[in-house]
Parts: C-alpha cells; structure tokens; sequence
C-alpha cells in the first residue's frame, strides 16, 4: 500500500520537491487516480492501466467502457482519466489566435497540424487573416466521413465575409484508409 511507502518517496510529494516532470507515468497516473482500493495500491491500479493500453500509446484513445471494465476503474476516475487527456489534448494544441501571424505555408501548417493530425475523421478547417497577415478566427467548416469531406464554397466564403477577413486559408486532414 502507499503509506507503506516513505512519504518522501510518494509521487505526490516527489511532485512537490522535484516538479511534476520528475514523476514516471505510473506517478502521474497514481496521482490522478487518487486511491487504489482495498486489495491494491493506487500505485498497482495505475500500473495495471498503463499495462492494459501499453502506456500511454493506446490511452490516447481510450473510452470510458474500456476505462471503466478495468477492475478498480469506476466511472468517476475514468472521467478523471479522459479529462486530464483532453485537457493535455487542449493544451498541447492551444496556439493564441490573437495576433499569430502566417508568413509561409509552414506556419499555417504549424498552427493547426497538431489540431489535425489526430482526428479520426476528415476535417475542412480554414484560418481567417486580416491585412497584417495575422489570425482572426479559426473554424472547423466541415466535418465529413473517415475518407471524404465536401465543401462548398459558399460556406467558405460566408464565414470570411462574416469576419471581414482580407485572406483565408484553407486546410484539411487526410486520413489514409487501407484496404
């Protein structure tokens, strides 16, 4: 059990003393988690998730019925667990519009790839610019199928009037299906 543990070496305290980045992701994971339960630590319960979706590769993606069928997973730490990933999600895409400025293709692309790279279906996404090249406003035009999108126009253009932008640019996910 944790308090089996010497209190120096809990991961809430190591987190304290030596920063969050100190922390290996059965920690981290630990701590979200909060409490094991009466057969095991939360430190065993975190390393059990962990096994379950081969670290973090497949946690990504995880639902709350694959969360929740763990033993010891209820619905309230699987909803703790898929917050604390949409929030890394938000977070790791999060680019301030106000003022971001688009000089090359390069840096359209930077501004919304993580955003995009992700998704599971196609995605039609356009940047509103002012005359100063600068974002004013970001928005999914057009969500379609796993493969396929279809935009017309107008919706486009509505949305750049709407805003007064001086340019646009356009962008969308390609989703490589097999067969």
């Amino acid at each position: 059990m944790i308090k089996d543990v010497p209190k120096e070496d809990r991961p809430r305290e190591r987190a304290v003393r030596l920063g969050p980045n100190s922390l290996t992701n059965q920690e981290v994971l630990a701590i979200l988690l909060g409490t094991g339960s009466k057969e095991e630590s939360v430190m065993t319960l975190a390393g059990r998730v962990l096994m379950h979706f081969e670290g973090l590769k497949l946690l990504h993606d995880a639902t709350i019925e694959e969360l929740t069928a763990i033993k010891g997973i209820g619905l309230a730490k699987g909803v703790q667990i898929l917050a604390a990933i949409e929030l890394g999600k938000r977070m790791s895409r999060y680019k301030p519009h106000e003022g971001y400025v688009i000089r090359s293709p390069d840096d359209g692309a930077n501004f919304i790839m993580e955003e995009l790279r992700l998704l599971k279906q196609e995605n039609f996404v356009v940047l509103f610019l002012n005359t100063k090249n600068q974002v004013i406003h970001r928005q999914t035009i057009f969500v379609g199928s796993l493969n396929a999108s279809i935009v017309h126009p107008r919706e486009v253009y509505r949305e750049a009037v709407k805003r007064a932008a001086a340019s646009i640019i356009v962008a969308h996910n390609h989703r490589a299906t097999r067969s």
